[in-house]
């Protein structure tokens, strides 16, 4: 990897990591620029904006998400046997990320649900992007096919017991969180193959 290249890829992990931790919002580029080693005019060598350094920080740190959970499962046969490695990794990528200060993808959901603009756009058409490869995977638990609407109902549940794990680990310490998220995504995986 170039200097530059580095020098980049160490400003987006920086600038990721405080705003998963403070949000966008109250992230400066001297906070950024100074964490990376830079001034702030170096910082500015790399990136035009505090927008266009965010926008890549988020996009980047979806790709990091998808590699992480996605990626390992793609091999497996489609329907349950994807979902149950999705969803391992998913639980997985939230206690990794938690434990280096917040996961940014949660954070940037809650900061930027209400506010209009570039940053938002491009969550929300990534969120999309990833619940729509949920919902082809739900579709595929049965033959015929899940409905698009029950397929996406199961994806909003699956969904819930990943951010129910991460509340319960988190906030409470509740060591069982993983056993009884995982118990409840197997009890929805039966009824939604049942149909």
């Amino acid at each position: 990897m170039r200097k530059g290249d580095a020098t980049r890829a160490r400003i987006l992990e920086e600038a990721a990591r405080q705003a998963a931790v403070k949000g966008f919002g109250a992230v400066s580029l001297n906070d950024v620029a100074e964490a990376a080693g830079l001034s702030k005019s170096g910082l500015f060598k790399h990136f035009d904006s505090k927008e266009a350094m965010e926008l890549e920080a988020l996009d980047r740190t979806f790709d990091r998400f998808v590699d992480f959970v996605w990626t390992p499962a793609e091999a497996l046969a489609p329907g349950r046997a994807r979902l149950e490695a999705v969803f391992d990794r998913w639980i997985d990528w939230t206690e990794v990320e938690n434990a280096q200060g917040g996961c940014l993808l949660m954070a940037a959901s809650v900061e930027l649900d209400d506010q209009p603009g570039p940053m938002r756009d491009l969550l929300q058409a990534r969120v999309k992007r990833w619940r729509r490869n949920l919902v082809r995977e739900m579709q595929a638990l049965r033959e015929p096919p899940l409905s698009e609407e029950e397929a996406g109902l199961a994806v909003f549940q699956m969904k819930s017991f990943v951010l129910g794990h991460s509340d319960a680990r988190r906030m409470l310490d509740d060591a069982g969180a993983r056993k009884a998220a995982r118990a409840a995504f197997a009890a929805l995986l039966d009824r939604t193959a049942a149909g």
